[in-house]
Order: C-alpha cells, then sequence, then structure tokens
C-alpha cells in the first residue's frame, strides 16, 4: 500500500512537507489526484507542483490549498496515491447522489429533501425545498454532523439567517 503522510506546512501559501513510505515523489502522476483522509473518508486533490527532497520527501503544492491556515489542517493526515487503496471509492460518486437524500438540522428535525448542487469549486452547495422556498446551503465538512448512506439522510448545523423559518 503507497501511503505517504502530511509532515508540516511549509511557509504560508498553502506548501506542504510530505514524507513517503516505501516509494518516492518520482513515482507519482501529477495527472491524477492524490487522497488526503478526513474522518476516515479519502478526499480528491491534485498536485499543482512536486519538488523532491532526498527520498523520503517532498514539498507539494496541492490544487485548492493556498494558505497557512488550510495547509495547516492538512498536517499529520494520510495520504493515498492510488485510487485503489480506497476499494469503496467508486469513480462515479459525487455530490449529486445527494440528491433525493432528507436533509436535517443539529437537533434531527426535518429541513427537507436535497433537490440539487452546485459543485462550486472550493465551495460545494446543496440546494434545499423548505416549506418558505429553495436554499444554497454549504457542504461544509465543519458544518456536516452525520451522513447516513442507507437512510439517505443527511444532518447538518445550518447556521443561523442561512434559511428563512
Amino acid at each position: 500500500m503507497q501511503i505517504a503522510t502530511v509532515l508540516k506546512s511549509n511557509g504560508t501559501d498553502g506548501e506542504l512537507l510530505i514524507g513517503f513510505k516505501g516509494f518516492s515523489a518520482q513515482d507519482i502522476d501529477t495527472k491524477e489526484p492524490v487522497f488526503i483522509e478526513f474522518d476516515g473518508l479519502p478526499v480528491p486533490y491534485f498536485i499543482e507542483n512536486i519538488n523532491p527532497k532526498g527520498t523520503s520527501k517532498a514539498l507539494v503544492r496541492l490544487t485548492g490549498i493556498t494558505t497557512l491556515d488550510e495547509s495547516e489542517e492538512l498536517c499529520g493526515r494520510a495520504v493515498s496515491v492510488r485510487p485503489e487503496d480506497y476499494p469503496d471509492l467508486e469513480e462515479e460518486e459525487s455530490l449529486e447522489d445527494l440528491i433525493g437524500w432528507n436533509l436535517l438540522d443539529e437537533k434531527g428535525l426535518q429541513v427537507g429533501p436535497i433537490v440539487g448542487v452546485e459543485d462550486i469549486p472550493g465551495n460545494p452547495c446543496i440546494e434545499v425545498r423548505t416549506k418558505k422556498g429553495q436554499y444554497l446551503l454549504p457542504l461544509n465538512e465543519e458544518l456536516i454532523l452525520s451522513v447516513n448512506p442507507e437512510s439517505e439522510i443527511l444532518q447538518m448545523r445550518i447556521p443561523e439567517g442561512l434559511i428563512n423559518s
């Protein structure tokens, strides 16, 4: 299994120092995404630039990671350079798979069905139909409380003012 780890941020513009185990930076196909785990799930990132440092480390710039805060959030996380390391990850999975799911708020109350998605780079959103109208909500990792694929329920903390009650 080819796994690497984000060791630390480098500078203030989102660059990362990644340590490799059992392979080197030269073995990575930069046309393919790498996967960084968040809550046990692989999130794809594309490499914009990679600068090997010896045989087991490299300075890496990932698409969408442009600040110190964003790079610090990745520190210590596992990285896979092969999608087959995640057998449950299907090529056809997308945000559109959430259409038809039900959205619950942080109290477990029904908000409404998810009727659409907007895959805005760096800010994916879901469109939810409520009794008061349709609303676009950010699908941010910090707002997601639980995901239940069996019952097709997404539970989120919805910031005040995003939905008119």
